[in-house]
C-alpha cells in the first residue's frame, strides 16, 4: 500500500502540490488525471523518491521514502515497473534485449533464466501465445522471430506492450503508468486498456495510471484522483466521479469526453 500524507511540493515561488493525501489501493488500478501542470508528473516523482516534498511523506510498504537511504531506496524501486509515455524503447536493442534490461543490468547473467522471464512476460502481454496452445516449433518461430524484432520494426501498439513487458520483469508489487493510450488509436487504445486490465487480474499487481483519457479512466480503474492547480480536488470510485458537480470536475470531463 502507498499513503500519500499532506504532501506539498514547490519549485521557487510555483506552489506544485498543496497538502495532497490520498491512499493507493494494493491490487487495484488508481488513476491520477488532471490537466497539463496539474501536478501529476510531480506526484509520481516523489512517491518514487526522485523527488523530496517540502513538506508531508510518503509511505510505501510502511517505509517512509523521503527518509530512506540510496540503498534503501533502491530496494523499494525494486518493487516497481514503469511503463513510459512512447514506451521509451532503446533503438539500439532487440526485443529480448530491451525487456531484461534490467535484470541484465542488476548483474543477471544466466541466459535461461533472462530468456525465461522475456518469454513470460511477453506472453503476459499477448505478445507470444501460451506454450502449451501452439506446438513447440510453432511457439519457437514465433518467438526467434519476435525476440531479434527492432523497436523500429515494431508497431505502436506492439511498442506499449513490448515496454509494458519491460515492467513486468521481476515481478514488481507497483506499475507505473505514464499516459498509456497517448498518441494511439482508438482500436489500439483499447486494445491496451484490455491489456492492463489482463495484467491486473492475473499478476495482481498495484496499478497507478496517469491520463488525460477519461475512456481509458471508466473502464480500467478501480478509484480516480484528481488534481487541480495542485490540490486534490477528487478522491473516489468511477461513479462517484462521472455524478460529480465539482466545476473543475464537470470542465475536465466536458474538455476530455
Amino acid at each position: 500500500m502507498i499513503k500519500i500524507l499532506n504532501l506539498s511540493k514547490s519549485f521557487g515561488a510555483k506552489q506544485i502540490l498543496h497538502e495532497i493525501s490520498m491512499t493507493i489501493e494494493q491490487g487495484k488500478t488508481t488513476c491520477i488525471i488532471g490537466k497539463s501542470g496539474s501536478g501529476k508528473s510531480v506526484l509520481i516523482k516523489n512517491i518514487v523518491g526522485l523527488l523530496q516534498p517540502d513538506e508531508g511523506s510518503i509511505i510505501v510498504d510502511g517505509k517512509e521514502i523521503p527518509n530512506l537511504t540510496r540503498k534503501e531506496l533502491f530496494e523499494v524501486r525494486n518493487k516497481m515497473g514503469f511503463v513510459f509515455q512512447g514506451a521509451a524503447l532503446f533503438d539500439s536493442l532487440n526485443v529480448f534485449e530491451n525487456v531484461v534490461l534490467r535484470l541484465f543490468e542488476q548483474g543477471e547473467r544466466d541466459f535461461e533464466y533472462l530468456e525465461k522471464e522475456a518469454k513470460r512476460v511477453l506472453n503476459a502481454v499477448q505478445l507470444l501465445p501460451d506454450i502449451d496452445e501452439v506446438s513447440e516449433n510453432v511457439y519457437l518461430k514465433e518467438w526467434n522471430i519476435l525476440k531479434n524484432k527492432m523497436p523500429s520494426e515494431l508497431s505502436g501498439g506492439m511498442r506499449k506492450r513490448v515496454g509494458l513487458a519491460r515492467a513486468l520483469v521481476g515481478s514488481p508489487e507497483y506499475l507505473f503508468y505514464d499516459e498509456p493510450t497517448t498518441g494511439l488509436d482508438p482500436v489500439t487504445s483499447e486494445q491496451i486498456d484490455d491489456l492492463i486490465l489482463s495484467v491486473q487480474k492475473r499478476t495482481k499487481v498495484t496499478s497507478i495510471v496517469i491520463t488525460h483519457d477519461l475512456f481509458s479512466v471508466y473502464k480500467i480503474a478501480d478509484k480516480v484522483a484528481m488534481l487541480h492547480e495542485g490540490n486534490k480536488v477528487f478522491d473516489g470510485n468511477v461513479d462517484e466521479f462521472k455524478s460529480s458537480e465539482i466545476p473543475a470536475i464537470k470542465e475536465f470531463q466536458e474538455r476530455y469526453s
